[in-house]
């Protein structure tokens, strides 16, 4: 919410003056976060109002030109003009593009010299064929908002030639821009965040909404409401006579401007700068336009409205909606409807201001994607108490600046249900801040916000108060609520801060030391760590493939979802992942290897009711045992996802696209993290490529899978082509307490190679695991460098030649001995795989 410092400080009853950077510091102090502080302008030299005499239209140019004759006094020489009686205007030459002014307008103009906001300087220049002698301003030129539709027109009774216009237009101005979080609607509005800044300056604030409202003498439009949990209140005021032509008073108009609102007409101005001010958002419907009573409903489907912004919506029976005989008027707290519009020509205006059911508004509001300044209020909960009295101030805003007659009726149906009393142990903040307040800070601070106060005692003796919260905090409902109150008025820094002792012998636990350990391995292999979002969508699956019974799609469903698309907890830290990569891919990066330790969500086959536990005391043993059994499973896994080139290409030559190799790789530094050796089997599993998918076993305990994606899952998911990826279960790997320190031996190796043919379908891995065990502990390191079919080795066959390292660890290994080994092991291959030598 955008506030001008002058609207702030107008509601403070104090001789002090404060800078802007004071009254930021003091909202601070408070609890509410301030956004930026900007200072209008700067503009300098002399920016004046002029009078437009005469418009010449320019038509040989293709867009509207027009050259101006505008009469300034200039800021310099006009009181020595009217002192001589010479009080005779200049006139200028100006070229302007605007075309929403007519002569004898009053005007903003920049003469030759004055430098506008951004450093933009003024200086008589020739443009099109003439010469401009200044420029004359809109209102984000000056600063004042960003209304670039048109030329600031200044109302001719609020302004006269010669004026200063940096004067005038307030540009000395500071705006200061907050952002209001949902549990604060109360401080949404002038009103609200004059009594914070009250409180945090220790004032007294002057309440906007203080205005007189008369007995009403019968009602002012029928109204009928049939849904009161929609509606809590409505009321009505009607005001006819209304000058249509008035014009907005420039206050009204500049206040309007710097909060960030468009100024449209008078009536609609009204509203909204009441609505500002008090924090009431209301409506104006043109009362000749009404069939029969009012009615608040819920919309019926199949109804349509025509909202003011010309847009056909298709309600929804959960939508709010006012409507007459002719059907849905408005979409109630959000938008009005254009049927029902205040129009140029209307003058008898029905102004409503109604509280309204704060998630329903927020529903509607993301339903029809239809965000408002009053939604945003109502969604936040609005003061029940405040609607008279801002339908009295807007009334008569409209009485004194359109000559309208307010009607004696006024329409209040429903009402404002009363806050229940809330009573605490008068030394209870004290107590939780572990400081000692001054005497009487409790009740001071709580009657400070509006609370009714009441001294009494506890039971046992003690001082309490009881505290009837003011309408406008419906979020003050037990004791710990008031503390947050008296601890946030009287300073968050007045809290001491003492970090308790760390137990001696504690620290990281095995596991955690294993999940860094692991982090950092991947790290170094090249993978980058993310944390992605960690809700997916249901179909979701469908894509990756899942069988319907596949266990996968079993998820926990989030009642409150963040995104409503994306409303369940994964059972698979692939699809997030899986979505970090396409952002990635999207945002021109074409070479990523990605990966995250995180827990999935498994729950339980039936699913164990979740217990109800009080706040009032800790929650006894047995509290917390129901609630740990309706947790469900939690475990730990790690992922990566690889996309196109693992070795990038450059002057050393091509790159070396990712494959299912990689992701094995990237099993197999985790284990290696982790003390823990894999096991490595071709497997089936969507969403992997049934011929390129291996499933990762410790022992004989499946632990994950690693391969390349299957097509299908790549086109339906938008992921680059032959995209690979690895999930394990970190917490099924064993943990490995003790590692013996690696002991590199001083003496030179022996390097043997050996070509084994074996049946195609016997694995790899077996055959490496079957060599290094039959070469005994002179066998230091082996790796496959080659693999071969074809006509020599035969049908059904292949080659796998492996480089093997031979070395002792006391002496000099001799060829013998490396040879021995080298034999016993592919002995140890030759009775297990029945594999043979290649010649």
């Amino acid at each position: 919410m955008r506030v001008p410092v002058s609207w702030l400080t107008e509601h403070l009853e104090t001789d002090e003056t404060y800078s802007a950077e004071q009254i930021a510091d003091a909202f601070v102090r408070v609890g509410l976060e301030v956004e930026e502080v900007t200072p209008l302008g700067p503009v300098t030299g002399p920016v004046v109002v002029g009078r437009v005499a005469e418009i010449e239209e320019l038509t040989e140019f293709k867009k509207p030109i027009r050259y101006c004759t505008v009469e300034v006094y200039e800021a310099d020489d006009h009181a020595e003009m009217v002192a001589d009686g010479s009080d005779e205007p200049r006139t200028r030459g100006i070229v302007c593009g605007a075309t929403n002014f007519v002569e004898g307008d009053l005007v903003a103009v920049a003469l030759p010299g004055a430098v506008l906001p951004g450093g933009f300087a003024i200086s008589a220049r020739k443009t099109y064929g003439r010469i401009s002698d200044g420029m004359i301003c809109s209102a984000r030129e000056l600063g004042l908002g960003d209304e670039h539709s048109g030329i600031l027109v200044l109302p001719s009774g609020e302004a006269a030639a010669g004026d200063d216009a940096i004067e005038l237009l307030g540009l000395d101005e500071t705006i200061i821009e907050l952002s209001i979080t949902p549990d604060r609607g109360y401080a949404f509005s002038i009103r609200g965040l004059a009594r914070e800044l009250a409180c945090a300056l220790d004032v007294t604030g002057r309440d906007a909404a203080a205005v007189d409202v008369p007995e009403a003498e019968g009602d002012a439009y029928p109204v009928r409401i049939e849904d009161g949990e929609g509606c809590e209140r409505f009321v009505a005021r009607r005001v006819t006579g209304v000058d249509p032509t008035a014009p907005t008073p420039w206050w009204v108009r500049r206040r309007l401007m710097l909060a960030g609102i468009r100024s449209i007409s008078l009536t609609v101005d009204v509203t909204n700068y009441v609505m500002l001010e008090t924090g009431q958002p209301m409506h104006a419907f043109d009362t000749s336009t009404l069939r029969g009573d009012i009615v608040v409903r819920r919309a019926k489907a199949g109804e349509t409205l025509t909202t003011l912004d010309d847009v056909e919506r298709t309600l929804d029976d959960d939508d709010i909606v006012v409507a007459d005989d002719s059907g849905p008027i408005s979409l109630a707290g959000v938008m009005g409807g254009a049927s029902t519009e205040v129009r140029p020509d209307s003058t008898d205006i029905l102004l409503e201001a109604a509280i309204w059911d704060p998630p329903s508004i927020a529903r509607a509001v993301r339903r029809h994607k239809l965000p408002s300044e009053a939604a945003k209020r109502f969604e936040r909960s609005v003061d029940p108490q405040l609607p008279p009295h801002a339908l009295e101030r807007a009334a008569r805003l409209l009485r004194d600046n359109a000559d309208g007659n307010i009607q004696p009726g006024r329409t209040d149906e429903g009402g404002a249900r009363p806050l229940a009393p809330v009573t605490m142990p008068m030394s209870l903040p004290d107590k939780v801040a572990g400081t000692e307040y001054e005497r009487g800070a409790t009740a001071r601070r709580l009657a400070q916000i509006g609370c009714a106060i009441e001294v009494g005692s506890t039971d046992d003796g003690k001082p309490s108060v009881t505290v009837v919260p003011p309408s406008w905090r419906p979020d003050l409902v037990e004791p710990a609520d008031l503390v947050e109150e008296v601890l946030r008025l009287e300073g968050y820094d007045t809290i001491p801060s003492e970090l308790p002792a760390a137990r001696p012998g504690k620290g990281t636990t095995a596991a955690q030391r294993r999940k860094r350990t692991v982090g950092r391995a991947l790290a170094e292999a090249g993978y980058v760590e993310v944390l992605p979002f960690p809700f997916v969508s249901p179909s979701v699956w469908d894509a990756f493939g899942l069988a319907e019974d596949d266990s996968r799609r079993r998820t926990v469903t989030v009642l409150n979802p963040l995104e409503a698309d994306r409303s369940e907890l994964s059972t698979t830290l692939l699809p997030p992942l899986l979505d970090t990569l396409v952002r990635n891919v999207s945002r021109g990066m074409r070479d990523v290897a990605l990966f995250h330790i995180g827990q999935v969500v498994l729950p339980m086959a039936e699913q164990v009711p979740v217990p109800s536990v009080g706040v009032a005391d800790r929650p006894s043993e047995a509290d917390l045992a129901s609630l740990q059994a309706a947790l469900p499973t939690q475990p730990t896994h790690v992922a990566v996802v690889l996309a196109g080139n693992r070795q990038r290409a450059g002057w050393w030559g091509p790159g070396e696209p990712a494959s299912w190799a990689d992701a094995v790789q990237a099993a197999r530094i985790v284990a290696e993290a982790s003390g823990v050796e894999l096991t490595v089997r071709a497997a089936e599993l969507a969403p992997w490529h049934p011929g390129r998918c291996a499933r990762l076993l410790d022992g004989d305990v499946p632990l994950g899978y690693a391969g390349e994606l299957h097509p299908k899952v790549v086109d339906a998911l938008g992921l680059p082509k032959r995209t690979c990826a690895m999930e394990l279960k970190l917490d099924g790997l064993p943990l490995v307490e003790r590692r013996p320190a690696p002991s590199p031996s001083p003496y030179p190796p022996v390097l043997l190679d050996v070509a084994l043919v074996v049946d195609a379908d016997v694995p790899v891995d077996e055959v490496a695991t079957t060599l290094r065990g039959g070469g005994g502990d002179l066998l230091e390191d082996l790796h496959l460098f080659d693999v071969f079919t074809g006509e020599q080795v035969g049908e059904g066959k292949r080659s796998l030649a492996y480089a093997l390292r031979f070395r002792a660890q006391d002496r000099t290994l001799t060829l013998d001995e490396a040879t021995t080994a080298r034999d016993a092991a592919v002995a140890a291959a030759t009775e297990r795989h029945g594999a043979t030598l290649r010649a």
